[in-house]
């Protein structure tokens, strides 16, 4: 994973930026989406070019989820 993770507090949710450079030399996004004790990771087939990419992708899409109400 990338070292530098972008977190982001939305409502009572930590949202939290996970990137992985994978063996073809893409980075793979996923975001981790915290409350309490437990969270959730979702992982994400698109590739990016660069971490900077994956974490503005996964941030975003992670930030729709917690809006949208569509954890439960």
């Amino acid at each position: 994973m990338h070292k530098e993770l972008i977190t982001e507090r939305v409502g009572n949710y930590i949202v939290t930026a996970l990137t992985n450079i994978t063996h073809s030399g893409k980075v793979a996004a996923a975001v981790s989406i915290r409350r309490g004790e437990y969270d959730r990771i979702f992982s994400f087939i698109r590739q990016f070019d660069t971490p900077d990419m994956a974490s503005k992708y996964a941030l975003a899409e992670g930030r729709c989820m917690v809006l949208e109400n569509q954890l439960n």
